[in-house]
């Protein structure tokens, strides 16, 4: 059956195919063989419950392309190159049952001695839905049964002295840890990283580890899954390459209504096998009925994250107002012209940015962007963030400052050095985190002027940068960290309807976007005459 997808998983298919074109490039390779053999050990299997039960475990089409990307794609030294895969689908749509058959073959068939493969969650009943469901399987499953023993909390190879266990969050079941493979299930109900860091950090020994991260969409933003599913759209979106993550969500496209059955189609890939038509609309009639239904009914049948600040510009519409230019080419060709300039010091530990916003002749703004980062602190931030730090520092897209927190002196001279080149008309800073730096650039005779990140301050800007962005007049060649902290950001509205960029709802930095919209809301306002001559001006 032909059934309409939403666009994160067109994105999903989408980057298969770019990889197929250019991953060789990156030195990784896809292996036909080994993908095609994964997916016939799963016909091995044998279903336990339901109308299927005794009938060989026949994948789905998206099941059987999930299968195949996961364990068919090499490096260059013929290990797995998927380390981690987050997988979002609605409730009922077999994912468990596919975690339980993964586990069954990181166990027997992935020729690894001595594999520890564990089934994770918060709660170790929880832990056992996956675990028993494998169990199940493999008892029904003449071909694998004999290699195996069955205990009442482990499953065992004895020729490969390899386990299968469940585990929860207890702190006794977390040390000593060597892991080959792992399924987290329901990822959404973990309050925090911890079960997940843990058994992340247990794979160092193994050559090719994998972590199956399951989940159903979850409510409210923050925590260890939400962070999980932004960097899986931060990956999709190729606003952040990591090869060795693997990022399958299926939701309903924004806009699309929830009662229809399009809205259904793109939430549920296995929708007329295991996912039972007649059965949704009759909880979606229900859920017409009941707030308190519509919105369990949005999460669990619908996949849609509920209750979370939406993600405020749109990448699409970014990606259309690049230019003809390169980033790197607009901070040349625009030499002399006349700029103002936003400054986000953020934390001495964070990312810090300026960027200068300069109005062309055809009505519209370029933005120029300089970032730094504490040299010291990129290794730490690459892991925590998964933001390629070293890559870009090392291409001269961000820049360093020796040590472990950001040296103010090499902003005062980057903006000492912008000054020569434009004529700045104004340079906004937040006096909150900025006052002594701001004397000291005062001193050399910056034109500083307070700019607060408040509602009342950031309220015109912000909209003035949302209408510029949607008529197409912003210009910023395609900067990478721009395009990165304009996905991540979030719009915070207070009662009296003023917005800002919320820092604290936002996915990961934003820095950049905030300078921007400082800068672009002084160089768009009619107020924004050029102040008296300094130095740097005349």
């Amino acid at each position: 059956m032909r059934r309409a997808i939403g666009r994160l998983e067109r994105l999903a298919y989408e980057r298969a195919r770019r990889d197929a074109e250019t991953a060789s490039e990156r030195g990784l390779w896809f292996d036909e063989e080994e993908a095609e053999r994964a997916i016939a050990f799963f016909q091995l299997l044998r279903h336990s419950t339901g109308e299927w039960v005794g009938q060989p475990f026949v994948l789905t089409d998206w099941q059987r392309w999930l299968v195949g990307q996961l364990l068919g794609w090499k490096r260059a030294d013929g290990s797995r190159r998927f380390r981690i895969a987050y997988v979002q689908i609605a409730r009922k749509n077999g994912k468990s049952t596919l975690a339980s058959g993964l586990a069954l073959y990181l166990l027997l068939a992935d020729q690894e001695p001595r594999a520890e493969v564990y089934s994770a969650a918060t709660k170790r009943d929880q832990a056992r839905i996956v675990f028993d469901e494998a169990v199940r399987m493999a008892r029904l499953s003449p071909d694998l049964r004999d290699y195996l023993q069955f205990y009442s909390h482990s499953l065992v190879v004895p020729q490969l002295v390899s386990s299968f266990k469940p585990l929860s969050s207890d702190a006794h079941t977390l040390d000593g840890l060597n892991v080959h493979g792992a399924i987290i299930d329901e990822l959404h109900a973990h309050r925090d990283g911890r079960v997940r860091d843990v058994i992340e950090t247990a794979t160092g020994a193994r050559r090719q580890p994998l972590i199956f991260e399951i989940t159903t969409a979850g409510a409210g933003q923050g925590g260890v899954c939400w962070e999980e599913r932004q960097h899986a759209i931060n990956v999709l979106e190729g606003t952040v390459e990591d090869d060795a993550f693997f990022a399958f969500i299926t939701e309903p496209d924004e806009g699309v209504d929830w009662r229809t059955r399009e809205y259904l189609e793109m939430a549920n890939p296995n929708l007329g096998v295991t996912v039972k038509l007649e059965q949704l609309e009759e909880k979606r009639r229900r859920a017409e009925e009941s707030p308190r239904l519509q919105n369990a009914f949005r999460r669990l049948h619908g996949n849609e994250w509920v209750e979370q600040v939406e993600r405020w510009l749109d990448l699409a519409v970014w990606d259309e107002c690049t230019g003809d230019a390169e980033w790197w080419e607009l901070a040349e060709q625009l030499e002399g012209r006349r700029a103002w300039v936003g400054v986000d010091l953020s934390t001495n530990t964070d990312l810090t940015a300026a960027v200068a916003a300069i109005p062309l002749d055809d009505g519209r703004i370029a933005l120029i962007r300089r970032s730094w980062i504490p040299e010291d602190r990129i290794a730490a931030r690459v892991e925590r963030d998964r933001v390629p730090y070293d890559r870009w520092a090392r291409d001269g897209v961000i820049e360093t400052t020796p040590g472990d927190v950001i040296d103010h002196d090499f902003i005062r001279e980057a903006l000492i050095e912008w000054a020569r080149r434009y004529r700045i008309a104004e340079i906004c800073y937040d006096p909150f985190l900025a006052m002594q730096f701001a004397l000291r650039c005062q001193d050399d005779g910056l034109p500083m002027v307070e700019h607060r990140q408040g509602f009342v301050s950031m309220n015109e800007p912000s909209r003035t940068f949302e209408r510029l962005l949607l008529a197409r007049k912003i210009v910023h060649g395609g900067d990478p960290v721009l395009r990165w902290c304009a996905g991540n950001v979030a719009i915070a509205e207070n009662a009296s309807g003023l917005i800002k960029p919320d820092k604290k709802q936002s996915t990961e930095r934003i820095d950049a976007i905030v300078a921007a919209i400082m800068a672009v809301g002084r160089a768009a306002a009619p107020q924004a005459e050029p102040r008296p001559p300094t130095i740097w001006s005349l």
